[in-house]
C-alpha cells in the first residue's frame, strides 16, 4: 500500500484537491440557492410543505439515476458532475434554512421593522443570522454528503477521488484493485474530516456567542 500511494502520490494529491473544489464549489452554490428559497417559503408560508416535501424527494433519486437522467442535456464530465452534486447538496440546507428562518422570534422582527429597518436590512442583520447556526448544520450535513456523492459523480467522468474507487472495481482480482479502492476510500473520508473541522472552525467564528 505504502508503495503504491508513493508513486502515485501527485495523482492522489491532485484528484484530491479536484474532489474537495468540486464539493465546495456545489455547496456554496447549493447554499446560496437553498437560502434564497428559505427565504421565498418563510414569505409565503403555504410554499414550507412543498418546498419539505420536495427535499425529502429528491433526496430519494439514486445518484447514478441522476446521472442518467442529466446526460441527454449535460455531456459527460466536470459540469455534470458539478450539478449533480450541487442537486444533493441544496436539500440539506433548505430544509434547515427552512426551519431556521421560521424560528426567529416575531417580536424581534416587529421591533427591527419598528426601528425603520426595510426587508433587506431585517433579513441581513437579523433573521440570517439567527437563523445561522441552523442554516450552518445543514451545510456541514451536505458537505459530508456531497464528498459521497462526488466520488460517484466520478463514474461519469467527473473530478475527484472516485475515479481511484471505480478503477479498484474494475480491476477486481488485479494486483493493486484493492489499493485503487482503499486509497479513493481513505482519501475521501480524510477530506470530509478536514471540511467539516473547518465548517466547526466557521462556526465558532460567525456565529456570536450570545446566539451560542
Amino acid at each position: 500500500m505504502w508503495d503504491f500511494v508513493r508513486d502515485r502520490r501527485a495523482e492522489i494529491f491532485y484528484d484530491a484537491w479536484q474532489h474537495t473544489y468540486l464539493v465546495v464549489l456545489a455547496v456554496v452554490a447549493a447554499t446560496v440557492v437553498a437560502v434564497a428559497i428559505a427565504v421565498i417559503v418563510t414569505r409565503i408560508p403555504r410554499l414550507a410543505a412543498p418546498a419539505n416535501a420536495l427535499s425529502a424527494i429528491g433526496l430519494t433519486i439514486p445518484a447514478l439515476a441522476l446521472v442518467g437522467l442529466l446526460l441527454p442535456v449535460l455531456a459527460l464530465g466536470s459540469t455534470l458532475a458539478f450539478v449533480a452534486v450541487a442537486f444533493y447538496a441544496v436539500m440539506p440546507v433548505l430544509r434547515n434554512a427552512v426551519v431556521g428562518l421560521q424560528g426567529v422570534d416575531a417580536t424581534l422582527l416587529e421591533s427591527a421593522r419598528g426601528m425603520g429597518m426595510g426587508e433587506l436590512a431585517t433579513l441581513a442583520r437579523i433573521r440570517i443570522p439567527l437563523a445561522w447556526p441552523v442554516i450552518l448544520a445543514g451545510v456541514r450535513t451536505s458537505t459530508q454528503m456531497s464528498m459521497g456523492i462526488a466520488a460517484i459523480a466520478s463514474y461519469a467522468l467527473g473530478p475527484g477521488l472516485g475515479g481511484f474507487i471505480f478503477t479498484g472495481l474494475a480491476q477486481n482480482g488485479g494486483k493493486n484493485a484493492m489499493n485503487y479502492a482503499l486509497v479513493g476510500t481513505i482519501g475521501i473520508v480524510v477530506m470530509a474530516l478536514i471540511l467539516d473541522g473547518l465548517l466547526l472552525a466557521l462556526g465558532r467564528a460567525t456565529i456570536s456567542k450570545g446566539v451560542r
